[in-house]
C-alpha cells in the first residue's frame, strides 16, 4: 500500500485567508496550500494592506475587521477564481478604492451575480471593461446589510463570498439564493466561519448572517480532496493497486471526497476511517450513470478512467463545469475522441464508451490544471501522452509531476 501526503485543500487554504484576514487578532495557518493560486491570494492580501507573515508549514495573518489598511490599491489576482471573487467582497467592507484584475483566462470566466449581489447591498462596483468580468473597481465605503436574492447556479463561490461578508456587515445579511451548484462547497463555507465565531442559521436555502465579526485562532488545512482524486482514480484503474491519503477521513470537511463513493459503485474497494481514505483496485471498472452535481470538479478525473470501465460511463448535471479555467466538458470530449474513444456530450453531460485509448497523442490542456492531472492518469494505461503546458498544473500542485511519477513507480 502507498500513502500519499496531498498537499493542502485550496479551498480551504483561500476561505480561511478571508478569515485570517477579517478576524480580530493574528490568525495561524497550519500546512496552507503553496500554489499559484494561494500565493497570489496571500499577495492581494498583501496589496491590500494586511500583513501576512509565510514560513514553511505556517502562514501568519494579522487581521483588520475594519477593512484593508491600504485606502487604495491594484490586486493583480492571477488566474484564481476564489481570489478574483472573495477578494472584492472583502475590501467591499472597508473603506477606499481597489481595483481588480485577472489573466485572461479569469477574465473570461463570470462574475456577474456576485457583482449584482454586491450591488443591491450598496457597494459601488464597477466592471471597467465587459460587464460582468474582471478587471473592475470597489469604491468601499463599508456595507450596511439587508436580505437579497442570489443566483449560485453557475458557482456556488458567489454565495461563499456573500456569507463571508456576512459577520463584517453593520446588520447582518439574509441571503435567498434560487440556485446552487457543488453545495458541499457552501458546507465547507459554514463550518469554517463557525470555527472562527460566526453565527448563521439556515432555513432550507435561506441562509441568515448575524453581524459578529470573526475571531483569530490557529487553523489547520486538511489536504485537497479534489487533488487526492487523481491519485484515487490511479489506484482503482490499476490491477493490485492501493493508495491511503492520511487527512481525509469521516470528519473531512470537503465534498469532493464523495468521488471515491463513486469509485466504490464502479467496483473499487475503499475504506473511509477517522484518519484517512484507502482506495483499493479490483480488477474491475464497471461502467455507470452518476450525477456530479455537487463534486463537479471530479468530472474530468472520471473522465480520464471512463474509457477501462466495462461500460459506458454517463456523467450527469455538470454545466457548471462549462465555466471554469476552460470548458472542461468539451476538454474531457476533445481529447478522448483524439484517443479514439466515442463520446457523446450535451449541455450538461457526457457519456464515454469503452475502448481503448491509443496514442501518441498530445493532450489539448487550455491551461487547466484539471484536464492535465486526469488525463495523467490515462497515460497509466496509455503510452505516448504527452500535454501542450504540463506546467498549468501549478496553480494547485506545482509539484504533481513529481510526486505522480513517484506514486507510479512504488512497488
Amino acid at each position: 500500500m502507498t500513502v500519499i501526503d496531498i498537499p493542502g485543500s485550496k479551498s480551504v487554504t483561500a476561505r480561511a485567508l478571508f478569515l485570517a484576514a477579517a478576524a480580530e487578532g493574528t490568525t495561524t495557518l497550519l500546512g496552507p496550500l503553496v500554489s499559484d493560486d494561494t500565493e497570489g491570494f496571500a499577495e492581494g492580501l498583501a496589496a491590500l494592506g494586511y500583513e501576512v507573515r509565510r514560513e514553511p508549514g505556517a502562514w501568519h495573518i494579522e487581521g483588520r475587521p475594519d477593512g484593508p489598511g491600504a485606502d487604495t490599491a491594484e490586486v493583480y489576482c492571477r488566474d484564481g477564481a476564489t481570489t478574483a471573487r472573495f477578494l472584492p467582497t472583502l475590501v467591499a467592507a472597508g473603506r477606499g478604492t481597489y481595483r481588480f484584475d485577472a489573466s485572461a483566462q479569469m477574465r473570461g470566466r463570470p462574475l456577474g451575480p456576485l457583482s449584482t449581489a454586491l450591488r443591491t447591498l450598496g457597494v459601488d462596483l464597477r466592471h471597467l471593461e465587459k460587464e460582468g468580468h474582471h478587471p473592475l473597481a470597489v469604491h468601499a465605503h463599508g456595507v450596511k446589510g439587508g436580505a437579497l436574492t442570489l443566483d449560485a447556479g453557475q458557482s456556488s463561490q458567489y454565495l461563499t463570498a456573500l456569507l463571508m461578508l456576512g459577520p463584517l456587515t453593520a446588520e447582518g445579511l439574509d441571503i435567498t439564493v434560487t440556485d446552487l451548484v457543488s453545495e458541499p462547497y457552501v458546507e465547507i463555507t459554514l463550518a469554517m466561519m463557525r470555527a472562527f465565531g460566526a453565527e448563521i442559521a439556515q432555513d432550507g436555502r435561506t441562509y441568515r448572517v448575524a453581524p459578529t465579526g470573526y475571531r483569530a485562532r490557529t487553523y489547520g488545512i486538511e489536504p485537497d480532496a479534489s487533488t487526492a482524486s487523481y491519485f484515487f482514480a490511479a489506484a482503482a484503474l490499476e490491477p493490485g493497486r492501493s493508495v491511503t491519503v492520511p487527512g481525509l477521513g469521516t470528519g473531512a470537511l470537503q465534498g469532493d471526497l464523495a468521488f471515491v463513493d463513486v469509485l466504490r459503485r464502479m467496483g473499487a474497494d475503499v475504506e473511509i476511517t477517522g484518519t484517512g481514505t484507502t482506495v483499493r483496485s479490483t480488477g474491475t471498472l464497471r461502467g455507470l450513470t452518476v450525477n456530479m452535481r455537487d463534486i463537479s470538479d471530479t468530472m474530468p478525473t472520471l473522465a480520464a478512467i471512463a474509457p477501462f470501465a466495462d461500460g459506458p460511463v454517463r456523467i450527469e448535471d455538470v454545466a457548471n463545469t462549462r465555466v471554469k479555467e476552460c470548458d472542461r466538458l468539451d476538454a474531457c470530449a476533445e481529447n478522448l475522441r483524439r484517443l479514439g474513444i466515442t463520446v457523446r456530450t450535451g449541455p450538461d453531460w457526457i457519456e464515454i464508451h469503452p475502448g481503448t485509448p491509443a496514442g501518441p497523442v498530445e493532450i489539448a490542456t487550455h491551461g487547466d490544471h484539471r484536464i492535465v492531472m486526469s488525463f495523467a492518469v490515462t497515460a497509466l494505461r496509455t503510452p505516448g501522452i504527452t500535454f501542450d503546458d504540463p506546467g498549468c498544473v501549478k496553480k494547485t500542485f506545482p509539484d504533481f509531476h513529481r510526486v505522480f511519477d513517484a506514486f507510479v513507480h512504488t512497488p
